[in-house]
């Protein structure tokens, strides 16, 4: 999916603002249509984000609240983008991807200089950026197990322990109880959960989610019908707590 805009037909939007958590990613984006483009397809991809439409508001936001990166245009009122990553990489070590249609030598120099991470030209593919982002983050906030309660997972071993004791599970048991725990707090949408662990060319039916939700709950919970850590969120999908 490539995605075109052209700079100078910049408008203001509203922010997406869930105060009191964590976002996994703030995206820095005055043009009305691709921000809103970025953000749902990021949102659908189970990220938390908030969309900030001036340099002003990212650097406020990120002062004021925890991010793990930052996906930064350029070309915005006022403060630009530069100005943005440099006073962020003050702050922190935050990622930052730069993505602007400010595409020569001497632009790029500056933004890797500042302390960006990246620097991806527009037009760009959504794909190309989501691989990037998903680098990122496995890199950077992956770790060898995961724990939640007396539910621990070893992602070099992939075994799954409940007190201490392995617990058998399928691939796709594994698999699907991985994403859970990785994403603890969020809701993911049905639809996600099977396309990632399934495939969007796969065989089988959304049913199937369902039916492997029920065993998980069965190997992992104290009461699988008053279960504790996959949570059901109706009309949505699931999550875990």
């Amino acid at each position: 999916m490539i995605i075109f805009v052209n700079e100078s037909e910049y408008s203001i939007i509203g922010c997406w603002k869930w105060a009191g958590k964590m976002k996994d990613i703030l995206i820095v984006e005055d043009n009305n249509e691709l921000g809103t483009l970025l953000l749902d397809f990021l949102l659908s991809e189970g990220y938390t984000v908030h969309l900030a439409k001036t340099g002003e508001e990212a650097l406020n936001f990120y002062k004021q609240e925890e991010v793990k990166l930052v996906v930064l245009d350029i070309m915005l009122p006022s403060i630009d983008g530069f100005e943005v990553c440099r006073q962020i990489r003050e702050e922190g070590n935050t990622p930052i991807i730069i993505v602007s249609a400010k595409v020569t030598k001497e632009d790029k120099m500056n933004g890797i200089i500042l302390g960006a991470d990246d620097y991806i030209e527009k037009p760009y593919d959504i794909d190309i950026l989501l691989a990037k982002i998903m680098g990122i983050f496995k890199r950077r906030y992956s770790t060898a197990s995961i724990q939640s309660g007396k539910i621990s997972l070893d992602k070099e071993k992939h075994v799954v322990y409940k007190d201490k004791k392995i617990i058998p599970m399928t691939t796709k048991e594994y698999a699907l109880l991985l994403l859970l725990m990785e994403n603890k707090g969020k809701v993911l949408n049905k639809e996600m959960i099977f396309n990632k662990i399934w495939g969007y060319d796969s065989f089988s039916e959304l049913q199937t989610l369902t039916v492997h939700i029920k065993w998980l709950r069965e190997k992992i919970e104290e009461n699988p019908k008053s279960a504790e850590h996959i949570l059901t969120v109706w009309g949505v999908g699931y999550r875990f707590e």
